[in-house]
């Protein structure tokens, strides 16, 4: 079996392209900004099984899944995925430590959340926040109760529309603007009441992630195209000038702007490398794309990395 791609993984503050082959393995791609991609997609988009205890169980079908969606897996293994899970309180019982923190995508997007302590920065960089703060760090069940908390009495959602923040990159406000919105929750968060006794509260240290992310060479909003799905025969080819969350961000050779590629869309296709200066790679984007926006209500998928 050839290898197929996993999407994109946020290692040591740098974009992963992941790949997985029956009997081969996990291996990485490490992307860096002024690269060159450019990949033609094969046959159909197959669900990537279960990845459990660092390692990866086959779809034992190899059912095929809709390239639109951004869902990698089919029902069964999604179901098998959840069924021990701490992003969907079926493993309740994890004894490693967990940071609660807030994170800050645009202007009023701002949610609340949990990640593995060892994880670092990881979580973050894979949701594509500019910006975050850590708010408190305990036992799994403390970090829990302490998001509820939050969400129940400051109206800060653990969820956000991936649409949104996307959009939101593109018309980011000054530095000291974003890291002032954080600054404000952050310290009405520390001051509620009820927060648990063995969750260690953390001082505001505000962390900005757009140098990280690349984002002043991702360009202005208007003419931005997102790539809506893969198929069969379809190409995608530019260099990378940025990359936030699963988003990797494309500046074609046929002009017209940036190109958004969402990683989540990749998972599951095999993708066949091609000459970036070849026929194909200057062929640029023969996927169907729409114009960036900002679709209320977009469904975020189920959580995953947390630790």
């Amino acid at each position: 079996m050839a290898w197929a791609c996993a999407g994109v993984r946020w290692v040591e503050g740098r974009p992963e392209l992941r790949w997985f082959g029956v009997g081969r393995g996990e291996r990485g791609s490490v992307l860096g900004f002024g690269l060159e991609l450019a990949f033609v997609a094969r046959g159909v988009r197959c669900c990537v099984g279960v990845w459990r205890a660092g390692r990866r169980t086959p779809c034992p079908t190899g059912a095929e899944v809709p390239g639109r969606g951004t869902r990698d897996q089919c029902a069964e293994c999604a179901r098998i995925d959840r069924s021990f899970s701490v992003a969907a309180d079926t493993n309740a019982g994890d004894q490693r430590p967990y940071a609660v923190y807030l994170a800050w995508f645009g202007p009023g997007l701002l949610k609340v959340g949990i990640t593995g302590v060892r994880r670092g920065p990881a979580r973050l960089q894979e949701q594509g926040a500019v910006a975050f703060a850590w708010l408190g760090r305990g036992p799994l069940m403390a970090a829990r109760r302490a998001e509820e908390l939050l969400g129940a009495a400051l109206k800060v959602p653990d969820r956000i529309p991936y649409a949104r923040k996307r959009a939101a990159r593109f018309v980011l406000p000054p530095l000291d603007a974003r890291v002032a919105e954080l600054r404000d929750c952050h310290a009405r968060a520390v001051a509620l009441t009820g927060w648990p006794e063995s969750l260690e509260r953390m001082e505001f240290e505000p962390v900005d992630q757009s140098g990280v992310f690349g984002l002043d060479g991702m360009g202005e909003a208007s003419g931005v195209r997102v790539v809506r799905e893969l198929v069969d025969g379809g190409g995608v080819a530019g260099r990378l000038v940025g990359a936030a969350g699963p988003d990797l961000c494309l500046r074609p050779r046929d002009g017209g702007g940036t190109v958004v590629v969402d990683g989540r869309l990749l998972s599951g296709w095999q993708l066949v490398a091609v000459d970036a200066e070849g026929p194909e790679g200057a062929a640029g984007v023969s996927v169907p794309v729409d114009p960036l926006v900002a679709r209320d209500g977009e469904s975020g998928g189920v959580q995953g990395g947390l630790f």
